[in-house]
C-alpha cells in the first residue's frame, strides 16, 4: 500500500480506487473525490485503444488485443504511483488492474486467456495494492440506462447479457477480495455528480474506512 503516516499514527489513505461495472458511475465519483481530497487523478482513457470500438463490432476478433492494450496502457499509467511524489495527498483512480482479468475470462477463448494470464503474470506484481478500493454496485437495467444517457456510439451495442455476466463477474470477485479495504457501494438510485448528501455520506464513509469490509447504502438511511 502507498500509505503516509500523520501525528498519532493516523494513516491517510493515498491511493484510492474506484471500481465497478460499465455504467456505474467510476469515473465521475473519482473526479469528485479527486477534488473533495486535493488528489491526483489517473482515469481510463479508453479513447486511445484503438482497438475498442471493433471489440464492440466484433468482440471474438478484437477480444485479444484490445484487452493487451488496456493491460499494458494501465500498467504505464500505475508506473507513477511507483515514481511519484511520496507527499502528495492522494491518488485517485477509476480503475483497478486485477479488474482487468474478469474481462479477460468473460471475453477470451482458452488459448487466448492461458497466453494473456502469463503476460498479465509479468506484469501485475508491479502494481501497488491501493490503500481503499470502493467498489459500485448497480442492476443491470440502471447500467443499461446510464450507457445509453452518456450517448458513447459503440458502447450502444452493449447487450443486456453481457453486462449481466460483467456484473455477476464483478460480485463474485469482490465477494473473496480481501487485499485492501474495501467499501461497498449501492449506487443504484444516486447520482455523485450532483446529490451532494449522498456525496457528502460517502466521503465520510471514505475518510474512516481503515480496514475490512464496509457497506454503504444510502437508500437505507
Amino acid at each position: 500500500m502507498v500509505t503516509i503516516e500523520k501525528d498519532r499514527g493516523t494513516q491517510v489513505p493515498r491511493y484510492i480506487v474506484v471500481e465497478g461495472p460499465i455504467g456505474v458511475g467510476k469515473t465521475t465519483l473519482s473526479r469528485r473525490l479527486a477534488q473533495s481530497l486535493g488528489s491526483e487523478l489517473m482515469l481510463e482513457v479508453p479513447a486511445e485503444n484503438p482497438f475498442l470500438e471493433r471489440f464492440y463490432s466484433a468482440p471474438r476478433q478484437y477480444a485479444l488485443p484490445t484487452q493487451l492494450y488496456f493491460l499494458f496502457q494501465r500498467v504505464r499509467q500505475l508506473e507513477q504511483l511507483n515514481q511519484g511524489d511520496m507527499f502528495r495527498p492522494a491518488w485517485i483512480s477509476d480503475f483497478f488492474l486485477d479488474k482487468d482479468l474478469l474481462f479477460a475470462e468473460l471475453n477470451l477463448d482458452d488459448d487466448e486467456l492461458g497466453l494473456y494470464r502469463q503476460v498479465y503474470a509479468s506484469l501485475s506484481p508491479n502494481a501497488p495494492t491501493p490503500d481503499l478500493v470502493v467498489f459500485l454496485q448497480a442492476p443491470v437495467g440502471v447500467l443499461i440506462d446510464r450507457i445509453r444517457k452518456r450517448g458513447i456510439n459503440f458502447e450502444q451495442q452493449v447487450s443486456y447479457e453481457y453486462l449481466e455476466q460483467l456484473v455477476d463477474s464483478y460480485a463474485s470477485f469482490f465477494l473473496r477480495y480481501n487485499r485492501a479495504p474495501l467499501l461497498m457501494v449501492n449506487a443504484e438510485k444516486i447520482n455523485f455528480a450532483d446529490n451532494d448528501r449522498d456525496y457528502d455520506l460517502l466521503l465520510e464513509y471514505i475518510r474512516k474506512t481503515r480496514a475490512g469490509r464496509q457497506f454503504f447504502n444510502p437508500m437505507a438511511s
